[in-house]
């Protein structure tokens, strides 16, 4: 049986440096260094909206592109929409590999907006995190 979409989602952001689970509004958000990057939103929950998906942080320019150029795969969530964040509906036949372009790129966003000192222990976590590879 093949993973869930969420457990895919989890292993995606997971492997980003620096990254972490949190769980807010009854559903697993992840973060670096305490900012959300991406939230899950499942069908059960009303900010799914009757489908899985997640929600990730994007700039205003991208979630246009995204929603004119897919508007059956993205659309704007609720509440965050208006800042940009995009949403991803996880029904059908999905790309992985897009929806880990996505959330690599809300990661990056979220990240770039981290105050310096942040950014040097996201820098130490990262060095850590080589470090392991590579043994």
């Amino acid at each position: 049986m093949p993973p869930s979409v969420l457990t895919r989602v989890r292993k995606i952001c997971l492997a980003l440096p620096g990254a972490h689970e949190k769980e807010a509004w009854g559903e697993p958000t992840w973060r670096v260094c305490n900012k959300v990057f991406a939230m899950y939103a499942s069908a059960s929950n009303h900010h799914g909206a009757g489908q899985n998906c997640v929600w990730v942080n994007s700039t205003q320019i991208n979630q246009e592109f995204m929603l004119r150029a897919d508007p059956k795969r993205f659309f704007s969530p609720p509440y965050a929409g208006p800042y940009g964040w995009v949403g991803i509906r996880l029904d059908g036949r999905v790309s992985w590999k897009m929806v880990a372009e996505v959330l690599n790129d809300g990661y990056e966003l979220t990240a770039s907006k981290l105050r310096p000192k942040q950014k040097a222990t996201l820098g130490a976590a990262t060095r850590s995190t080589s470090k392991r590879a590579r043994t």
